[in-house]
C-alpha cells in the first residue's frame, strides 16, 4: 500500500507569505508613527492638570474665606494668586500643577501674564497657554484664568 501524503504544496506556502507581507505593507504605516499623537495627548493632559490645578487653587482660597491676590497653599506648596487664581509664573500655576516632562516658557505674576507649556520634543505650534485671571477685565471671562491647548503642529 502506497501512503498518500498530505499538507501544503510549496507554492500554497508561498502565496499564504506573499499575502501576509501585502497586508502587512498596508497596515504597518498606519501603526508605525504615534510620536504625534503622544505628544498630541500630552498637550491635552497638561491642559487637563493646569485646569484642575487652577480650579482647585480657586476653591482653596474661597474655602480660606480670602480672595483676590491672597496666596493659598496647597500640599505643602505656596501658590501665588492674582484675582482669585494662581498667577502665569513659576511661583503660581507652575508650582500648582507640578506637572513633569513640559518646559514653561514666558510668564509673570500681573494681571492677564501668559506662559506656555511645551512638551519635550513638541514643535512650535504645540503647546499649551496659561493665561492669568485679571481681576480689571472688561468681560467675565478675562476675570477668570484662560487654559488653551493647541495641538496642531505635534
Amino acid at each position: 500500500m502506497k501512503k498518500q501524503q498530505s499538507g501544503f504544496t510549496l507554492i500554497e506556502l508561498i502565496m499564504v507569505i506573499v499575502i501576509l507581507g501585502i497586508l502587512a505593507a498596508f497596515a504597518l504605516p498606519r501603526f508605525a508613527d504615534f510620536s504625534n499623537q503622544a505628544r498630541a495627548a500630552a498637550v491635552d493632559g497638561v491642559a487637563g492638570s493646569l485646569r484642575s490645578a487652577s480650579a482647585i487653587a480657586h476653591a482653596a482660597q474661597l474655602a480660606a474665606g480670602s480672595s483676590g491676590a491672597t496666596s493659598v497653599t496647597l500640599e505643602g506648596q505656596t501658590i501665588t494668586m492674582i484675582g482669585g487664581y494662581p498667577t502665569a509664573n513659576e511661583a503660581g500655576i507652575v508650582a500648582a500643577a507640578q506637572v513633569d516632562g513640559i518646559n514653561p516658557t514666558g510668564g509673570a505674576a500681573t494681571a492677564g501674564a501668559t506662559i506656555t507649556f511645551t512638551p519635550d520634543g513638541g514643535g512650535a505650534t504645540c503647546q499649551v497657554t496659561y493665561t492669568a485671571a485679571n481681576p480689571a477685565g472688561t468681560t467675565d471671562k478675562e476675570k477668570v484664568s484662560q487654559i488653551v491647548a493647541t495641538t496642531t503642529g505635534c
